[in-house]
């Protein structure tokens, strides 16, 4: 009889944990801010966390020491609407949960629609940092980035601009530097000190500033992080 109670228990362990193993490990949060096309601010409990989107890679909109990158300020132009403060989502987990940084590395789901995909299927992000063993989508990551490059939608309309190791700045002509309007005229500059700072037609440093990234309108180069001079 004590055999047959301890092959009982024993099986009902292993159902147990085995349960445990395949659920997937989700956590609900509150978007507090968006940080750019791939990182966001959220709260969890009673902590704040940075959190960035798994195995996707949006342009640079917001970095500290390199330029914005074409497509970076649509990037998160659209998650900041998808995502406005107070926004509740659920953050699927891989087996890897943090980065190098400390971010918490996640999955965003916004009801059934998972924003990592979005980002991919609209052509604003390329499938980026695939390392195991957090590679749950990838397959299917990759083949939503096909159609999207088939499509040459956003960030895959520019030739070469999109590859396997980043966006390359030197492959985007003057006339595609935003998909804005075909002229931007408001120059934007990054200080050595990281400043952000744009410089609108007539101003007085507008002449001797070199461009390192151009805009076609003052909300938009807000919105990227820049600032205007003061003086």
């Amino acid at each position: 009889m004590r055999k047959y109670v301890f092959y009982l228990l024993s099986v009902f362990i292993l159902f147990v944990l085995s349960s445990c193993q395949s659920a997937p490990s989700k956590m609900p949060a509150t978007v507090e801010r968006v940080v750019d096309g791939d990182t966001l601010k959220v709260q969890i409990g009673k902590r704040e966390e940075t959190v960035r989107l798994l195995l996707v890679d949006t342009p640079e909109s917001v970095h500290p020491t390199k330029p914005v990158q074409p497509f970076g300020p649509e990037a998160s132009q659209y998650v900041k609407k998808l995502l406005p403060p107070g926004t509740k989502v659920e953050l699927e987990l891989d087996v890897r949960e943090r980065d190098k940084y400390g971010r918490l590395l996640a999955y965003v789901w916004i009801g059934k629609k998972m924003l990592n995909e979005l980002l991919l299927e609209k052509g604003y992000a390329r499938v980026a940092y695939v390392f195991e063993p957090n590679t749950k989508y990838v397959d299917e990551f990759r083949r939503i980035q096909e159609e999207a490059r088939k499509k040459r939608l956003n960030i895959w309309s520019i030739e070469d601009y999109a590859t396997d190791h980043g966006f390359r700045e030197e492959a985007v002509r003057p006339s595609e530097a935003t998909a804005s309007c075909p002229k931007p005229l408001i120059k934007g500059n990054i200080t050595k000190n990281g400043e952000k700072i744009y410089h609108v037609p007539g101003s007085p440093q507008y002449n001797a500033t070199k461009a390192e990234v151009m805009f076609c309108t003052e909300k938009e180069a807000q919105a990227a992080g820049f600032r205007k001079p003061s003086h």
